[in-house]
């Protein structure tokens, strides 16, 4: 979901999952190959603007310990980036330039796992974001990074 490159075969679309524990949230499968494999993630707009993404932890989500693997938390994130900062590079390409992240807590197998988060500035060519992965109430990962716009999409 990073804006893409025009040599690539991959095509995001736009889905609203309409039945089971998904109906109602969007997702985009097809346009990126890793995030297809590391998901499905999932979004939605929720009341005053803020939008939701999030996950059913599953077996190949988890670590040797038994957790959620720090790789699937920060790859949720940078998809969390793209939704979150989404009406801020709508019709640009983009590439996550800079992501800080603090792993302050964990998840399981069968858990939900949520992202909400906001764009602190929205610039000409940069936009900055910051974001908060929890599960069952508690905090995961909190987060920030930057957007880079990279060129108009096509």
């Amino acid at each position: 979901m990073d804006g893409g490159a025009e040599e690539n075969n991959y095509t995001a679309r736009l889905i609203t999952v309409s039945e089971g524990e998904w109906a109602g949230w969007s997702c985009y499968p097809g346009g990126d190959p890793f995030e297809d494999l590391a998901g499905p993630f999932y979004w939605r707009n929720e009341a005053g603007g803020v939008r939701r993404c999030a996950f059913r932890a599953e077996t190949k989500h988890m670590n040797g310990g038994g957790f959620l693997h720090g790789g699937c938390v920060m790859t949720f994130a940078d998809y969390a980036l793209f939704v979150i900062g989404g009406e801020a590079i709508e019709g640009s390409r983009a590439v996550t330039a800079t992501f800080n992240g603090e792993f302050v807590g964990t998840a399981h197998e069968g858990d939900l796992v949520e992202c909400t988060g906001e764009v602190v500035k929205a610039g000409r060519s940069m936009v900055f974001l910051r974001g908060l992965i929890e599960s069952k109430g508690e905090p995961v990962m909190s987060f920030s990074a930057v957007l880079k716009k990279t060129g108009p999409r096509r």
